[in-house]
Order: structure tokens, then sequence, then C-alpha cells
């Protein structure tokens, strides 16, 4: 079937969405969302992907985002969706694309959904912060003193002016990352946590204001960011993610550290 935009000319409806797991790695941690837009946008024309467009007087690609780590934060779970005006096969898809997309933005899977159902219902991530100049038994200090608190306000100044948040109240769980720890050379304390999708965000440096509020952790350089994964909280498997839910993986992550 095909629609007529308000210009009057025919515009195609979509027929398939898939949903596209991808990383931020290297240098592009530092694109902001718009900019990894723009790439995606790119991309998309650049692999002769069927996208569909609105209708209105200027006319879009149909591509929407959920949960965006922030600039300067590297991620393995990323999150978007394409509609198609034509079926295309998802592991297709997710070569053409993963061939047309700039190094550092890297297609990990594709997955077709329902035209009804939702994005990855996305309730709580799983981050890797690495910490420089930060011993490990420094950090599990830290850690120690933040977990035995209950509420840690902290303020950051977003679009709508500064805001204050709790941030203990969205961290679920938080442990040394020992596995990650002695892989690396030069003894840096690395956590692992969870933390749930609230309102306003807490991101994982609002966390560490809240270790240096309680703990007075300090570091020597900016620290490395990871998003590892992010999900339902109830063990269901992310659409685009096969396995454990996040609950789940903050557990075994617990008992293997």
């Amino acid at each position: 079937m095909t629609r007529v935009s308000v210009t009057g000319r025919p515009v195609p409806d979509s027929v398939q969405h898939v949903q596209v797991r991808y990383a931020k790695r290297g240098r592009m941690r530092f694109a902001s969302h718009r900019d990894i837009a723009r790439a995606v946008e790119r991309g998309v024309r650049k692999a002769g992907l069927p996208i569909a467009y609105s209708a209105g007087f200027t006319p879009h690609p149909k591509i929407s985002y959920a949960g965006a780590a922030a600039t300067g934060m590297a991620s393995e779970a990323e999150y978007l969706e394409l509609a198609f005006t034509s079926p295309c096969e998802p592991e297709d898809v997710r070569a053409r694309l993963d061939a047309a997309l700039p190094d550092g933005i890297d297609v990990i899977e594709v997955a077709e959904r329902g035209h009804e159902a939702p994005l990855t219902h996305l309730e709580a991530s799983q981050w890797q912060l690495t910490l420089p100049g930060v011993s490990p038994a420094a950090a599990q200090a830290a850690v120690d003193e933040f977990l035995a608190t209950s509420q840690v306000e902290v303020e950051r100044l977003t679009k709508k002016g500064m805001r204050r948040m709790d941030a203990r109240a969205a961290v679920i769980s938080m442990q040394l990352d020992r596995r990650a720890i002695a892989a690396q050379p030069d003894g840096s304390g690395i956590l692992r946590m969870v933390v749930r999708h609230t309102t306003p965000a807490v991101r994982p440096d609002d966390i560490l204001a809240a270790l240096n509020r309680v703990a007075g952790l300090t570091l020597s350089a900016p620290p490395l960011v990871t998003r590892l994964a992010q999900g339902p909280l109830d063990g269901a498997a992310v659409t685009a993610n096969p396995g454990p839910g996040l609950s789940e993986a903050a557990a075994g992550r617990g008992r293997e550290a």
C-alpha cells in the first residue's frame, strides 16, 4: 500500500521493522548522539537499504533510537529501529549496514520484530568503569561505603537546568570486576554495576560523583566507561541480545568476582 504525502507525492508504507544492536567503540565514544544519527542515516543510504520515509513536507528516514549512551561513553549495547518498504533478511541488513558505517560503529545483531511491538524494553544498564589512579583496594572501600549508604544526592546541569538526583537509589548492584583487573597491566580498579533507568537519568558520572562524596574517591584521569548491556530486569532475554536478563547477569558476575 502507498500513502500520499502532504506534497501529493506517493510514499510507500513500511512493511518490515528491524531492531539493530550496535556498538560504539574507540574514538566514536566521543561522538554525540546527533553525530551517530547522521552517520547511521548516511550508512543506510550507502548500504542501499529500502528505508521508509515520513510523509511530511520534509520527509525523513524512519529510524528511531532507544537508550543512547552519553557522549564520551563506549557501549556494546546501543539500539535503533529501521522501517523498510520491502522485506530484508536480518543477517543481510547486518552485513551491509556494518560495512557502510564508519570504524567504531559496529553492527552486532539485527532482529525482525512485529509492527506493533515496542523497541527492546530497556529498564537498566550494566556498566564497566575503569578508574585510573585508584587501586582495587581503594575502589572496594569506596564501593562498600557507597552500598552501605541509603541515599546519596548529587547534582548535574541538564538542558532543563540543575537537577538533583539520588544516585544510590538507581544502583542495583556494584562490585569490583576482578577478572578485568587481573587482565590489565596498570592495576587500576575496575567496577561492574547495574544501574536502573530513572527520570532524570542517573549516569555513571553521577555515580562517580557520589563515590567521591561518600568515600573521597578521586581519579588521576578521566575514567573509561563502557555499557556492556541494557535490557529488562525480569530475567527475560533482550530481543536482539539473546541471553540472561540483567538481574541474572548481575548475580552471575557477582559470583565470578
